[in-house]
């Protein structure tokens, strides 16, 4: 699930990070679930889609397995996000990154483009399917781990 390299901004602290996808339903607020717990107090995360999604369950059976929830989240579209003042856009899929592009022509804000695959494009048992929800966490946990600013370990991690 490599993509191109993509910048690290750790060193860029952003305020407002926007995580973005087709639909809101499955990339992108598992990102916002798992960046609110990786990433460092003081940047306000959120997602979006490009269109309306439906919630997907399976996105909740994963994060729960790794001690996360979407609590209340309804996917929504950029149209529904009540903030607009976001410095970074990470963008999860083609159609959501042309479309952040397009949004920010003319705004000075970065768009960062991270290759995440579909989920829903896998055809198996129910295990299989989960497989591929589980693969799609934990890369977006990998790439907030080593892109973003990260939190400060609590005082008993660090022994």
């Amino acid at each position: 699930m490599e993509g191109p390299a993509a910048p690290d901004l750790k060193d860029k602290a952003p305020r407002a990070i926007l995580f973005m996808c087709g639909m809101n339903s499955i990339r992108s607020p598992m990102a916002e679930v798992i960046a609110k717990q990786i990433v460092a107090p003081g940047i306000y995360i959120q997602s979006a889609g490009v269109r309306a999604g439906d919630r997907d369950p399976f996105v909740d059976a994963v994060l729960d397995e790794a001690g996360l929830t979407l609590g209340k989240h309804k996917p929504r579209t950029m149209d529904e996000i009540e903030d607009d003042f976001f410095d970074l856009i990470i963008t999860l899929t083609p159609e959501a990154h042309h479309a952040a592009l397009e949004l920010t022509r003319y705004n000075a804000l970065d768009v960062v483009y991270w290759p995440t695959m579909d989920p829903t494009v896998e055809t198996g048992s129910r295990e299989q399917r989960l497989e591929a929800y589980r693969e799609v966490r934990d890369h977006l946990k990998k790439l907030i781990s080593e892109r973003l600013p990260q939190r400060a370990q609590p005082f008993s991690e660090t022994l």
